[in-house]
C-alpha cells in the first residue's frame, strides 16, 4: 500500500484517510465481538464507555496483555503498512470507544504516553473530527479556532502523524447530526464523493465503535493472558 496516495492534502502535516480499509464482514465481526464484551470489561465515563486491549497505559509503564485474535488481525494489518509505525515500535494497544448518537469527546491531545502516531478504524456510524489550535497557542483563554474538519466514514482508517498528532487538538462534538460544509478537508478523499456527499447534506449519527490502535513505548516485558 502506497500511503502517500491517501494523504489529505488540505490538512496540516500529516493526515491519511483510507476508505473501506476493512470489509463489511470485518466490520460486522468487530461490532459483534464488542457487543458480546462483558459489562465489567468496560470503563464507563461520563459521556461514553471504553475498553483497553493490550494493557492500560500508565506513566510508570503499561502491564502488557495479549490482544485478542479478532483485534490482532487488524493490528497486524496496520503494522504491515509502510510508513505508519517503525519496525521496532509497532502497535501494541487498542482502545475501543463506543459513541452513541449525540456523544463526543472534548478537544485533547493523545500525549506522551504513546508513540506520536494514531490510527483509528471506525465501525457502525460516521462521525466528524474537528481539529483546533492547541493550548500552547497565543489564544489561551479564548475559543480555539477550528483548523479543519474530517468526515470519518464506517470501515475507514484514519492515520494522524506529526503536527496533526502533536500540535492540533482533536474533538467530536456532542451532537446527533452533522452538516457537510466547505471546511471538510477530506471530501475529495472519499470514494465517489461528489455523488455521495454534497455541501449542505445532513448526516444522522448512530452508534459508532472506534478502534484506536497505537504503540505504547513503556511496557512490561511479561504479557498477561486474559481468559
Amino acid at each position: 500500500m502506497d500511503l502517500k496516495q491517501y494523504q489529505i492534502e488540505k490538512c496540516p502535516a500529516c493526515a491519511y484517510y483510507i476508505p473501506d480499509f476493512i470489509t463489511p464482514h470485518d466490520e460486522s465481526v468487530v461490532l459483534s465481538m464488542v457487543e458480546k464484551t462483558p459489562k465489567p470489561r468496560w470503563t464507563q465515563l461520563s459521556n461514553r464507555r471504553l475498553i483497553n486491549y493490550g494493557g492500560v497505559p500508565h506513566p510508570k509503564g503499561m502491564i502488557a496483555e495479549e490482544i485478542p485474535t479478532w483485534l490482532r488481525k487488524l493490528v497486524d494489518r496496520i503494522n504491515n503498512i509502510d510508513g505508519v509505525f517503525e519496525e521496532s515500535k509497532q502497535a501494541n494497544h487498542v482502545l475501543v470507544n463506543e459513541y452513541l448518537a449525540g456523544q463526543g469527546i472534548m478537544p485533547h491531545l493523545d500525549g506522551p504516553l504513546f508513540y506520536p502516531t494514531i490510527t483509528t478504524i471506525s465501525c457502525g456510524s460516521h462521525t466528524v473530527l474537528e481539529f483546533s489550535e492547541s493550548q500552547n497557542s497565543e489564544q489561551i483563554g479564548t475559543d480555539k479556532k477550528v483548523i479543519t474538519k474530517l468526515l470519518i466514514q464506517p470501515r475507514s482508517l484514519l492515520i494522524l502523524k506529526d503536527d496533526m498528532y502533536q500540535k492540533y487538538l482533536h474533538s467530536i462534538q456532542e451532537i446527533d447530526r452533522d452538516v457537510i460544509d466547505e471546511n471538510f478537508a477530506n471530501l475529495s478523499n472519499l470514494p465517489n464523493w461528489e455523488a455521495a456527499v454534497n455541501i449542505g447534506d445532513q448526516l444522522t449519527r448512530s452508534t459508532r465503535i472506534s478502534l484506536t490502535i497505537r504503540h505504547v513505548p513503556k511496557t512490561s516485558k511479561l504479557k498477561i493472558k486474559l481468559h
